[in-house]
């Protein structure tokens, strides 16, 4: 009798909406069109480091493409090759890979198939040259693994941090407030582009654009002399100020991004209030938009991505990323998603079509154009 193939399914890093859709696409279409055994590995690559794993059927994955999270759980401290162990009151890091990888290979797994972020899929690149068999799918709000267009999690995110930025419009206008809304993305300003378009900002400030206060500042006091008493700031969480650093909200031990940012919206309002002497405001998105149902748009992109995952897997693309690009899948190599953070180039259209409606980025651009 030939013997079923098996393949094993993880989901790493920070979880956002959209996880359930893939776990749901990866194991119907890989029982249904390959007769294939589908490992659920729990809490990401911790699973695979203390070889905790589930079976998953079809019965176990129907009814879950609304769910916000993961079933499977996940993990952002747990990199088999810096693995975090507390001893006492000191931490240590431990090369645990080859237990992950013995613990993998004990499964009898045609292939694993990792879902996550810029992080976890590093961590991915690294098990694939030591030999796993791999195929990665782009998972995050901030919307910065290279090699996709678009990652799923980041519509979603997008969608409740707009949903924020107009909620506040109605008190900043009623009171004569500066309102500033802090978004997530860490390095990249994805979230507070997309969302502060949306949301019609007046200032939208991003980690790719050091800021000037005082040019931000003058936008806010050119908008009042105007009789527009009021101004909506978007601020990425990794926004910093021409030679400045980021502001940390925390610090997390054994994390592979120990640096935990958040907090620069407080900062920017002391500075604007004390400045233009106009009430100011922050409001801190934080886990809201990495929680909750998807939109259809990611459950979309969630079935599409999960189900080409599967596909390659049975291909034997190993070592490689399903992406989108142009609207289209592609197969992305691991080792060009582990080369960093994909960020916002200078030439994205999206920065010149928004300031060309007049929006400020707190820097002054070469060709300044009207300001109002």
């Amino acid at each position: 009798m030939t013997k079923k193939g098996k393949i094993g399914l993880l989901t790493g890093g920070g979880d956002c909406p959209g996880i359930n859709a893939v776990i749901r696409a990866v194991v119907k279409k890989a029982i249904l069109d390959y007769d294939l055994e589908v490992i659920g590995i729990e809490y990401g690559y911790e699973g695979v480091v203390h070889n905790r794993y589930r079976k998953l059927r079809y019965n176990d994955v129907s009814g879950i493409i609304t769910l916000g999270g993961t079933i499977l759980g996940t993990s952002n401290t747990a990199n088999p090759y810096a693995y975090a162990t507390k001893r006492g009151d000191r931490l240590e890091f431990e090369d645990l890979s080859q237990t992950a990888i013995a613990n993998i290979k004990a499964l009898e797994l045609d292939c694993l198939v990792c879902v996550g972020g810029d992080g976890s899929l590093t961590i991915a690149n690294r098990l694939s040259r030591d030999g796993v068999p791999i195929v990665g799918v782009p998972k995050t709000i901030d919307n910065d693994v290279r090699g996709t267009d678009v990652t799923f999690g980041f519509d979603s995110a997008v969608y409740v941090a707009t949903e924020g930025i107009d909620r506040v419009h109605s008190t900043a206008q009623s009171h004569r407030r500066v309102m500033i809304v802090e978004v997530m993305g860490r390095t990249a300003g994805w979230i507070a582009l997309y969302a502060g378009i949306a949301g019609g900002g007046d200032i939208i400030l991003i980690p790719e654009i050091p800021y000037d206060v005082d040019l931000i500042v003058e936008r806010i006091t050119d908008r009042n002399r105007n009789g527009r008493r009021f101004s909506i700031m978007v601020v990425a969480e990794g926004a910093k100020p021409k030679n400045g650093d980021t502001v940390a909200r925390r610090i997390v031990e054994g994390s592979p991004e120990p640096v935990r940012l958040g907090g620069v919206g407080f900062v920017l309002g002391s500075q604007i209030e004390k400045l233009t002497g106009m009430e100011t405001r922050t409001v801190v998105l934080g886990h809201l938009q990495r929680g909750g149902t998807p939109t259809p748009f990611d459950r979309v992109l969630a079935t599409r991505l999960g189900t080409a995952a599967v596909d390659m897997a049975m291909n034997g693309s190993y070592g490689k990323m399903v992406g989108i690009q142009g609207g289209s899948l592609v197969e992305v190599p691991l080792e060009d998603v582990a080369r960093g953070p994909k960020n916002i180039p200078r030439d994205e259209p999206l920065l010149r079509a928004a300031r060309s409606v007049g929006t400020c980025f707190g820097d002054r651009p070469v060709q300044s154009g009207h300001r109002f």
